[in-house]
């Protein structure tokens, strides 16, 4: 292999590739490129772009950003008009919800309950067949995904926090939906994934579920906050912290960057993740992720195979004592910086790319649940990089949001009284 200099290793390094990855280059192969080097330290513009940031609040660090529009990038000039409406309400902390192909919607309830929500807001009796689920603290009933087959097979998917002896953790299942005489049920349950190893706690469980186009699911988790097993998001023989692929049984997908390793686990696709309840495929089909930061530092990745996105070592935000996360750094040798992040946080959970018409300024821009800033943010990129934030207030805290068959935006409300609430265009 050819001498790599100083100067490349470092680039590599900050990109959160190793020297490895060039080391194939004195044999012809093509090099993969560094993470961040050329047009990323470029300003990103747009003829849409105001002057003033989206976040005018005071940051809780003194940190300063990498990379331009890292964070606090401009509002659009024009702000997009929004009218609201309530379609649904009395969920009891509705966590996820999902469309079926005839327009009506599945939705978890964070304590364990599955529902159908017809198309006039009535919500169906909590559907049986649902596992046990552990409610306490974040725990509860997660997400749920249908199967890319759904019309033909009637299966979902499903994550939720499970009480296991010992303690509990992420665990994904999968059932198929029967709908007979007016009733539902869920069928052939089968636990498909856990997320290891079992820990004691009530926080931090993740969880989103995306099939990615060629029928992976990508499911993301959490570390479990404690600084004990936190660290283990920077461990691959742990579950901690992690987005995994797997197929529709379970099982690693084969081309994922650690198979065939004695101990890394061969699910993992990106690490170093502390609280992913947001994911969401952009028009390429690529994943994007918003995970949750402590005290700032809610961050907007693009996962990409084998890349270690930093925590606990690196972290633009701080502990909630105010103190500072490790070290306190915000770049580090072999991690890869965030496409953009937010201090103060949003409270990121649940995401959507906006792909409907009634909302022309929305196309292709990220539309992310805010449960701090109580609404929804319209991220918008160019490439990779963001070049407007806008911020929708909905006065509510939001836990899920999907675009639905009719162009619409639905946003789910968290909490004990819970309400879907339908955006169209106002005047």
């Amino acid at each position: 292999m050819k001498r790599i200099s100083q100067t490349l290793l470092a680039t590599l390094a900050l990109a959160g590739l190793p020297a490895s990855a060039f080391a194939q280059e004195a044999g012809g192969a093509a090099p993969r490129q560094p993470r961040v080097e050329g047009e990323a330290f470029t300003a990103p513009t747009s003829d849409a772009a105001g002057t003033v940031p989206a976040e005018t609040e005071a940051p809780n660090t003194t940190y300063k950003p990498m990379l331009p529009n890292q964070t606090r990038a401009p509002k659009p000039a024009e702000a997009t008009k929004v009218k609201v409406e309530t379609v649904a309400k009395g969920l009891d902390s509705p966590w996820a919800l999902e469309f079926l192909p005839d327009g009506r919607m599945l939705v978890t309830e964070k304590g364990g309950s599955l529902r159908i929500v017809a198309k006039d807001g009535t919500a169906g009796p909590a559907i049986p067949g649902v596992p046990k689920v552990d409610a306490r603290g974040q725990g509860g009933l997660l997400d749920v995904a249908l199967s890319p087959s759904f019309v033909a097979d009637r299966l979902i998917y499903f994550s939720y926090a499970e009480p296991r002896e010992k303690g509990n953790g992420t665990t994904v299942a999968r059932a198929k939906l029967v709908e007979d005489k007016g009733a539902a049920r869920l069928d052939d349950v089968k636990v498909i994934f856990r997320q290891m190893p079992t820990y004691d706690g009530d926080k931090h469980f993740g969880s989103r579920l995306v099939f990615a186009p060629d029928g992976k699911l990508f499911v993301t988790v959490g570390e479990r906050s404690d600084k004990g097993p936190r660290v283990q998001a920077q461990d691959l023989t742990s579950g901690l912290g992690k987005v995994f692929r797997i197929d529709t049984d379970g099982n690693a997908a084969k081309d994922n960057p650690f198979t065939g390793g004695e101990k890394a686990k061969p699910e993992i696709w990106s690490y170093g993740h502390r609280n992913v309840q947001s994911a969401a495929l952009d028009p390429q089909g690529r994943l994007w992720t918003v995970e949750h930061g402590p005290r700032g530092g809610d961050e907007l990745n693009r996962p990409r195979p084998g890349v270690n996105y930093g925590w606990p070592e690196v972290s633009y935000g701080i502990e909630y004592s105010g103190e500072k996360i490790g070290e306190g750094k915000t770049q580090a040798a072999g991690t890869a910086q965030p496409v953009y992040y937010w201090d103060p946080v949003i409270g990121p959970s649940g995401m959507a790319l906006y792909t409907g018409d009634k909302f022309p300024a929305w196309k292709d821009a990220f539309l992310i649940g805010g449960l701090a800033s109580q609404g929804l943010v319209a991220v918008k990129l160019d490439g990779d990089k963001v070049v407007t934030e806008e911020r929708i207030p909905l006065e509510n805290r939001i836990r899920d949001v999907k675009v639905g068959p009719d162009g619409a935006v639905y946003a789910v409300t968290d909490g004990p009284d819970g309400k879907i609430l339908k955006l169209t265009p106002g005047t």
